[in-house]
Order: structure tokens, then C-alpha cells, then sequence
């Protein structure tokens, strides 16, 4: 075994690879950028080093600066997590040739199925069912003799980055477009292929694990067809659509690709699966490193993989064989990303959040377990995936691991930055998902059903208490009437105390209960129920949902507001760096024409028209880093728009 090892990441893996290395006695280095001075992963690890400013190319995918760190601090093995280098054959040879161990396959094995379009020909041969599908440079021509609906896929990279289902061919080529523009700047490789897309499909993919010594198993399924926009976001293990014989063929065939390609280390084999006819599976991808979700795989094995990566790597052999691994229980897995929802843009708008985190509170013990990179005062910018903990619940059947799970996820606080937990906690109660009817279009299906647009009447209540037990005097003495909210008036009925706020639109709110404020908390009693929100600052927490109340003042609105008169302001919907700007000041625009482009922890969001118009005031240009609702451009309306 390693005396010392060098995680080349961030976040909650870089706490996961830690704390594995601290229970096995492994002394573990750790690297950040500027960014990431004080974070978690930092104050864990036994030594630090730092890397360079923020931006990831000058820091976490700096392979000299990384390997430059793994020398001085002695280290004898590079642990690459997931996400940055760590699917990168050009690293893992970088290491070898400065005489560090890749934890992790060897680099011919990432360099082949890193590439989808050999992975899936190298597949094939090895005898597993591939989708149909072509590649470049036909591969326009492909997608049209295929037919709609097809899905385009970066060759390069996974994760869903830059994945377009397209169900209208008229569009092809713009899709094609942006999907080689975000392929290029995920992975420096814009190259695409494209496949035919499986109506209602699920996705199951199969753990591996290969030694040096010629040894292959598989670890079972994992359900992960809980998708968003590509990217999964709930994982299950194991899947409730597989029987033991499906399993097992599944199973064999994902043992076939790792043999053919040389595979050592974990590694995952991902299929598509009709849910109409679960024999009938396709090999889409092999992820080549430890997946996000290898957590619920762990649960139902009783394996650490982490430690079997670094047992691996240092060339020990498997202790198991096939027929030793048993799958126990059941395993949920929810994914915690900085994000919230944009009300202009409807239910559908998800878009990136940031911000400090102001109160913390992760759930641990009693079947579930929280992966996470967050401690209070963490600052969650744009630069990095959005991704910020995991989730993970366990119990004898299913059933009880979704419930923990969803109890679980009312407990989780995080204010200060906005995240997705009440919605995957609604979405853990939706009926499809707990009768497991799932697929990779569920989500989107319900959505709507799940992300309320409404801000509930008792968080103007709790935000209102706070704002008048901050205004009451504290100590002895007399008072001044006039000091405090009581709404007393000289030789007048008292006037009912309100405030002006603003959660998503601004409102005028009276407080009609009565609230109890401690420190870190606020009871309000609306209506005859009582409800306690976890409070932080101009934050409030509840169930997994976070509300930020600021403060509104209509007087300063409306003089913004005049400013802009017979105009319309194009806004930033979240912090991150405008990466297009197709239009100029004087352009004539038409309603829904796309004008910018904003990204931000990989995502891109285009900025469009809100009518036709004159563009009058453009503030930004390709390069320029933004604010969450900093103005990007004014689209002065035509006449004929204004009437």
C-alpha cells in the first residue's frame, strides 16, 4: 500500500478519497486553487498545496503544477476523483512518466473508451449489443437516415455535457452547432456522434472492478434513468426492472467490454434499456474512473471502492470472485447542486445558484450518509461544477430507503445558497417513483408538478417576525412609543406594521399570527398550524427548500424602473461569464431572437429577445464575468410591440 497519495480534485470526492486514505493509515495531500484556499477538502487532508488562481485550467488541470505538487510533497500515487483530469489518458501517462501511480485504468484503456465511437465498435466486437447510431464527419447525413428523434453526444466526454435530443430535423444543424460548443468546452473536443434515441428509455449502468492479475467482476446495477437535462440526479441500486437472469447477462456483458479494452481499477459500464423489454439492453459508454454514485453500490456490497482502487493500483489482487458478491438492501442516492429556479423562465428554468453558506446542516447516522465538500462560511462561485453533496440512504428493501431518504432531505440545510433539495425530495414522493415506473424522460414529464411558484404565506410571516423582533428594544427603562412596531399613532387607531419584501416578485406583507425568533430559528403560528423554519441572515429554511427574503423598496424600484421606460432589460439569470454575443447595439432583433450567452458551472443559458425591437444599451461582450441579475442589454420595443 501507498505511504502517501495526492488527490487531484475538489469538493466532496476530495473529502470521500480522505477519508478512505485516513482509515486505511494512507497520509493524503490535497490541492486547490485561490478559490478554494479555505475549503473543506483543504482543512481535511494531512497537507495542502496550492495550485494557481481559479480558473480551472490554471490550477485543477494544470497537469505540471499537479504533478509538480505530487513531488515536493512525496507522493507515490495521484488519486484523480472525478470530473477534471480524471478521464484524461494524457494525465494518467504524465503520471506514469514521472514515476506516480494512476489510481485509476491504464491510460490505452481511458484513451479508447474515453472515445465513444471506438468504445462502441471495440463493444461490438466483444460481442455486446450496440445502438444504432453514426459519427463524424456524416454525421448529419447519419442522424437523417436514422430519423427523429436522434440524440447527439460528444465523443469525447460524459456527464451529459453537451448531449441534444433532437425530435425536429429542421433544427439539426443549429443543434449540432451548440452541441460541438459545449463539447468544446467541456472537453476540448468537439467531435459528436449521434445515436438513435430509445423512446422512454432507462439507464442502467454496471459497477466494475479489474485487477492486474486477470481478475473481472461486476458489482451489480445502479438505476439512474432519474435524469434532468442529461444529467442524472437520483441513483438507485439496485434496479427494480432487472431480474436475476437480465442482471446476470447485463452483468457479463459489461465484464466483456472492461476485459476487451484491458480495464484495471473501477469502472463503470453504462446501458439504455427499453422499459417495455429490459432483455433487449444496449452499451452506450464506459466511464472510465469512480462514478458520483458509486455510494449506493457500496451500501448494498458492503465494499469500499475507493479502497479497492488504491489495493488495485498498489497491484494487490481481488480478494473476492463473482460468486462472492451478494447485493443487500437498498440504496438511494440524491445529488445536492447550487440551483434554483428562474419564475420568468417557468418551472422548467433550473438554472445555477452561488453564494456563502450561511448554515449548514447534513444528515448522517441511522442509514444515510451525506458525501459532501460544504462547511459553513464555503463560498459557491461559477467556476465549478454545481454539484455541492450526495445524499445516500440505505435500508432492508426499498421502500424504506426512499423514505429515509426523503426524510433525509428535509433535514438538509444549506442557506445562504440555493440548492435543489426540496425538489428531489418532492420528487422521492412522486408516484412513478415510488412505484418504480421510471425513465430518462420522467422528470421533465412532472416537473411541473414539483417546483412551487408560489411563495407559501408563512415565509412572509417568519421573515416578518424576525425583521420586528430585530426592531424591538431589548433592556430595561422606558421606551419610546415611537420606536417601536407596535404601530401606535398619536391620536389615532394603531396602524397594522408592514413590510415590504421580495422572495421572487415584490410584496407588502402584514404579519397576522404570532412567532416565536430564537437564534437560528423562527416559529410562526398562521392560521391555527405552527411551522419552524431554520433561519440564517435574510435566509429561511424549511423540508429542503430555502427562501432568501430581501428587503424591497418600491421607492428605489420604481426609480430603476423609470429609468428604463419604453424599454425592456435583459438581466443575467445567474452569476457566470457571457460566452456569446450575437448582436450589436442599433440591431434590429425579433421576439424570441437569441441575443447572448451566459454560462455558468458548465451550463449554458441563452439570453433572447422579449420582443421584437432595437437593441439600445448592450453591457457586456464575450469574456465578460456577470451577477446574478447584473443588466446585459436593453431591447428598446418597436411601435407596434408597444401598442
Amino acid at each position: 500500500m501507498f505511504d502517501t497519495v495526492l488527490v487531484a480534485n475538489r469538493g466532496e470526492i476530495a473529502v470521500r478519497v480522505i477519508r478512505t486514505l485516513r482509515s486505511l493509515g494512507v497520509r493524503s495531500v490535497a490541492v486547490f486553487s485561490d478559490a478554494d484556499a479555505d475549503a473543506r477538502h483543504v482543512r481535511e487532508a494531512d497537507t495542502a498545496v496550492r495550485l494557481g488562481p481559479a480558473p480551472a485550467a490554471e490550477s485543477y488541470l494544470s497537469v505540471e503544477r499537479l504533478l509538480e505538487a505530487a513531488t515536493r510533497t512525496g507522493a507515490q500515487a495521484v488519486h484523480p476523483g472525478y470530473g477534471f483530469l480524471a478521464e484524461n489518458a494524457a494525465f494518467a501517462r504524465a503520471c506514469a512518466d514521472a514515476g506516480l501511480v494512476f489510481i485509476g485504468p491504464p491510460a490505452d484503456a481511458i484513451s479508447l473508451m474515453g472515445d465513444k465511437i471506438r468504445a462502441k465498435e471495440t463493444a461490438k466486437a466483444a460481442g455486446v449489443p450496440v445502438v444504432p447510431g453514426g459519427r463524424d464527419p456524416e454525421l448529419a447525413d447519419a442522424a437523417r437516415e436514422l430519423g427523429a428523434p436522434v440524440l447527439l453526444k460528444p465523443s469525447a466526454g460524459g456527464g451529459g455535457k453537451g448531449m441534444r435530443l433532437v425530435r425536429d430535423l429542421s433544427v439539426l444543424e443549429e443543434e449540432i452547432a451548440a452541441a460541438r460548443r459545449e463539447a468544446r468546452a467541456s472537453f476540448g473536443d468537439d467531435t459528436l456522434l449521434v445515436e438513435r434515441w430509445v423512446d422512454r428509455p432507462r439507464h442502467i449502468e454496471l459497477q466494475v472492478l479489474a485487477d492486474g492479475h486477470g481478475n473481472v467482476v461486476h458489482l451489480g446495477e445502479r438505476e439512474c434513468s432519474l435524469q434532468r437535462r442529461h444529467q442524472k440526479i437520483i441513483e438507485e441500486a439496485p434496479s427494480v426492472l432487472l431480474d436475476e437472469s437480465t442482471r446476470a447477462s447485463m452483468g457479463e456483458a459489461a465484464v466483456q467490454a472492461a476485459r476487451a479494452c484491458g480495464y484495471r481499477g473501477a469502472g463503470t459500464v453504462e446501458f439504455i434499456v427499453p422499459g417495455g423489454d429490459p432483455s433487449s439492453y444496449y452499451f452506450m459508454e464506459m466511464n472510465t474512473r469512480l462514478q458520483v454514485e458509486h455510494p449506493v453500490t457500496e451500501l448494498v456490497t458492503g465494499l469500499d471502492l475507493v479502497e479497492w482502487q488504491l489495493r488495485v493500483a498498489a497491484g494487490e489482487p481481488l480478494a473476492f470472485g463473482q460468486q462472492d458478491v451478494r447485493l443487500t438492501g437498498h440504496a438511494v442516492e440524491a445529488r445536492i447542486c447550487a440551483e434554483t429556479v428562474s419564475v420568468k423562465a417557468g418551472a422548467r428554468g433550473f438554472l445555477p445558484s452561488g453564494g456563502t453558506v450561511l448554515r449548514l446542516r447534513e444528515p448522517q447516522g441511522d442509514g444515510v450518509r451525506t458525501d459532501s465538500g460544504l462547511s459553513e462560511g464555503t463560498e459557491v462561485g461559477s467556476l465549478y461544477d454545481p454539484m455541492l453533496s450526495k445524499v445516500i440512504a440505505y435500508g432492508p428493501d426499498r421502500a424504506t430507503a426512499l423514505r429515509k431518504l426523503r426524510a433525509a432531505l428535509a433535514e438538509t440545510v444549506t442557506l445562504g445558497v440555493q440548492t435543489n433539495a426540496g425538489f428531489l425530495r418532492r420528487l422521492l414522493a412522486h408516484p412513478a417513483v415510488v412505484e418504480g415506473e421510471l425513465d430518462t424522460g420522467l422528470v421533465e414529464r412532472v416537473v411541473d408538478d414539483l417546483v412551487a411558484t408560489d411563495v407559501p404565506d408563512e415565509v412572509y410571516e417568519a421573515a416578518a417576525a424576525v425583521r420586528l423582533d430585530a426592531l424591538r428594544p431589548r433592556g430595561a427603562g422606558w421606551t419610546d412609543p415611537f420606536s417601536v412596531p407596535s404601530g401606535w399613532r398619536l391620536g389615532g387607531a394603531p396602524k397594522p406594521v408592514g413590510f415590504h419584501l421580495r422572495v421572487q416578485e415584490p410584496v407588502e406583507y402584514v404579519p397576522r399570527g404570532s412567532a416565536d425568533v430564537t437564534d437560528g430559528h423562527v416559529a410562526v403560528t398562521l392560521d391555527g398550524v405552527r411551522h419552524t423554519f431554520h433561519r440564517a441572515g435574510d435566509w429561511l429554511g424549511r423540508d429542503g427548500d430555502a427562501w432568501h427574503v430581501r428587503d424591497h423598496d418600491p421607492v428605489a424600484a420604481s426609480l430603476t424602473g423609470a429609468a428604463h421606460a419604453g424599454a425592456d432589460s435583459l438581466t443575467a439569470p445567474m452569476p457566470g461569464t457571457v460566452t456569446v454575443v450575437k448582436v450589436a447595439v442599433g440591431d434590429e432583433v425579433s421576439a424570441g431572437q437569441s441575443l447572448l450567452v451566459v454560462e455558468a458551472m458548465k451550463m449554458e443559458h441563452v439570453i433572447s429577445a422579449p420582443h421584437a425591437g432595437t437593441v439600445a444599451e448592450l453591457d457586456v461582450t464575450p469574456g465578460s464575468t456577470v451577477a446574478m441579475d447584473q443588466v446585459l442589454a436593453v431591447v428598446a420595443p418597436h411601435e407596434e410591440a408597444e401598442e
